[in-house]
């Protein structure tokens, strides 16, 4: 393909391109008339399914051996057409994978390099066909505005991965300027790593405008025909192309979305902001149906729904519906202590924590025994649960609560011994729930 007709490709190409976007844009406006005030249903999270996000895109501009990275195969700078197209598929507002071509001619002069005899690696000229396909990562920087709702303008980097096939001309040293008297027989296929920069003018929301400047880095060191070592070849190329992306007038571009707008139209939505009302309110229905749960009038333990004996008096022992337990007088002790007249203390099962109700009968313990000076015995016991080692601990650790409770109370603490009796000496049935609660409990014997 000659220059002359490569020319009229792309500019036919342009036109086209531009005609489709702006019947696009002509649709979309007048399919929108009547919604234009709307507020747009985009979600942030809300998936790609809500944007147009597929486009190709044609661009040309100027191929050169020279880059602004230090040393080049080149010393002189010979601009050459290059060419170039891309498909690309958005993921996000931010990141899009886009598989790019570009094809075009290289050119490199060192006529007058002032060593090796006016020449650079041994090279004079080369003139290197290429065309290369590479795979590049877009990182979209625009989109994201705290200050606008909406851009016009975006820019991006990218940077990729590819195979270059190019196939040199070039004059040796000793020979003539522009003869290309060598030629390489086979085309080289070579790694290309491109990286580059750019800008992007929204014309419309399906059609853009982009410039931009990349630099294509050689696996290699043939790319002027003769061997650069260590210089690793690369050119590089400036371009302008326009960008056309596909799908339904009815969804948005989301080049031109900004995520950081939805954000705040998500957050300040109506009908959101009434759930999230709603939601307070449910809530405060839970906080006030388990406060009543939790209610208990009488302070006995028993919370008001389960309380069948309501109202009842301070430091009274109660069972697991709130009535008070009546205990019969222990006949079966085998040991000769007395029961002191002080109330029992009762524990929840395989617990030796104090229950609040219980803290009326300790204060009153608590005083005659700061009063008398008597000396008393705290004595523990377990219903039959578990194993008999696991409940003598178990009483073991309900009379050293009681105990503790006294002595901070006041209480000199060598007026109070420990004794520990396990599931031995009940004062109830075992077999019965009720006889259970009675026997979790501390005892005081003189």
């Amino acid at each position: 393909m000659n220059y002359s007709t490569l020319k009229k490709t792309v500019a036919l190409s342009v036109v086209s391109l531009m005609a489709l976007g702006a019947a696009k844009a002509q649709t979309s406006t007048d399919s929108t008339k009547t919604v234009s005030s709307a507020t747009s249903s985009a979600k942030v999270f809300g998936g790609l399914g809500q944007y147009n996000h597929i486009s190709i895109g044609i661009n040309a501009g100027m191929l050169s051996g020279q880059t602004p990275l230090g040393n080049n195969v080149t010393t002189h700078f010979q601009p050459q057409l290059g060419y170039g197209a891309s498909i690309r598929d958005a993921f996000s507002h931010f990141f899009s994978l886009s598989l790019d071509y570009l094809g075009g001619t290289v050119k490199g002069n060192n006529d007058g390099y002032p060593y090796d005899g006016g020449t650079k690696f041994g090279g004079i000229d080369y003139k290197t066909s290429t065309n290369s396909i590479s795979l590049n990562a877009v990182v979209n920087f625009g989109s994201v505005s705290f200050l606008h709702r909406a851009n016009a303008v975006n820019f991006y980097g990218d940077a990729g991965y590819g195979l270059d096939f190019y196939k040199p001309k070039f004059d040796l040293a000793g020979g003539t300027e522009g003869a290309y008297a060598n030629t390489y027989d086979n085309t080289v296929k070579e790694v290309v790593i491109p990286v580059g920069v750019g800008v992007k003018f929204k014309l419309s929301d399906a059609l853009a405008l982009n410039f931009g400047y990349k630099v294509n880095f050689i696996g290699g060191y043939n790319f002027a025909g003769y061997h650069s070592y260590p210089t690793q070849n690369r050119y590089s190329y400036s371009y302008g192309g326009l960008e056309y992306t596909f799908g339904s007038s009815a969804k948005k571009n989301i080049d031109w979305v900004n995520p950081i707008a939805i954000l705040y139209d998500e957050l300040y939505d109506a009908a959101l902001r009434q759930e999230v009302e709603a939601l307070k309110g449910r809530v405060t229905n839970v906080e006030t149906a388990v406060a009543d749960l939790k209610k208990d009038s009488d302070g006995d333990g028993v919370a008001d729904q389960f309380d069948k004996c309501p109202n009842t008096p301070a430091g009274s022992v109660v069972d697991g519906s709130g009535c008070v337990i009546v205990f019969p007088k222990d006949t079966t002790k085998k040991d000769s202590v007395k029961a002191a007249p002080y109330s029992n203390i009762q524990f929840e099962f395989d617990s030796s924590v104090l229950r609040t109700s219980s803290y009326p009968v300790l204060d009153a313990t608590s005083a005659d025994l700061r009063a008398s000076g008597k000396t008393l015995t705290v004595a523990g016991y377990a219903s039959s649960e578990g194993t008999a080692a696991h409940n003598l601990r178990l009483s073991k650790d309900r009379a050293n609560s009681v105990k503790t409770y006294l002595v901070n109370s006041g209480v000199d603490a060598k007026h109070l011994k420990i004794k520990a009796f396990g599931e031995t000496h009940p004062i109830a049935d075992n077999s019965t729930e009720e006889g259970r609660v009675a026997n979790r409990r501390v005892e005081f014997h003189q």
